[in-house]
């Protein structure tokens, strides 16, 4: 009887934690204050930054890892990978759609390269040997992509790829698509810095919180000061 009841907990903890079965927090009661954001839109003026694409499973989790980095001067949680235009929450989740969730990041290159962004990306910000799956969450929404502007971004993310593989830090090879960058489309609103917004979130603090904490103990010397 005990081991029955121990497995039941297992997949109901499990169940809480999947991505899939998320709900916004607009639509849950808070329990507590909320804390400030950092998040923002993407910058009206782009003189002297450059954007990067990519797509790593939960968005909630990849928005915070890249937002931490100095020289990232924002990121914004939405969709690519597909042809349907103004994609909502409910669609891209619900598997039918091509898009998958992403982070668009907007950078100063003169303080931090294309080449580290997929770096961590590659190495820190999600597992990128998993097939249309990261943890708990299953479906194309949450493959793995890396999108590239010019032929020498797509250089620098095969190299990556080839180079993390040589490492053996994965037991498996990656299976992130590199394909060509064509429209990211913002998330709603109340996607946008939910890391921070909702700390006590039940998948935040299961699922998200372990992966920023982990990238940031990989990457000490890139984390903006103070967060």
């Amino acid at each position: 009887m005990n081991l029955l009841k121990n497995g039941l907990a297992a997949l109901l903890i499990l169940l809480l934690a999947s991505c899939s079965e998320r709900r916004p927090a607009e639509a849950q009661a808070q329990t507590g204050p909320l804390t400030r954001s950092t998040a923002g839109p993407a910058p009206t003026n782009m003189q002297g930054l450059a954007t990067a694409t990519f797509a790593g499973g939960c968005f909630w989790c990849t928005e915070e890892i890249f937002e931490e980095l100095k020289g990232v001067q924002a990121v914004v949680s939405g969709y690519s990978g597909g042809k349907e235009a103004n994609p909502t929450y409910e669609e891209v989740g619900s598997g039918q759609t091509g898009h998958a969730e992403s982070v668009e990041i907007y950078y100063d290159p003169k303080q931090i390269s294309f080449a580290t962004l997929v770096d961590v990306f590659f190495r820190a910000a999600h597992d990128p040997t998993t097939l249309n799956r990261q943890g708990p969450d299953a479906g194309r929404q949450y493959r793995s992509i890396a999108f590239y502007r010019t032929p020498s971004e797509k250089k620098i993310i095969e190299d990556a790829i080839s180079r993390v593989n040589a490492s053996k830090q994965y037991s498996s090879p990656i299976v992130t698509q590199v394909v060509p960058f064509q429209r990211f489309w913002p998330a709603e609103g109340y996607h946008q810095g939910y890391f921070r917004l909702h700390p006590g979130e039940g998948y935040v603090q299961s699922v998200s919180t372990p992966k920023v904490e982990k990238f940031r103990h990989k990457f000490p010397q890139l984390l903006r000061k103070p967060l």
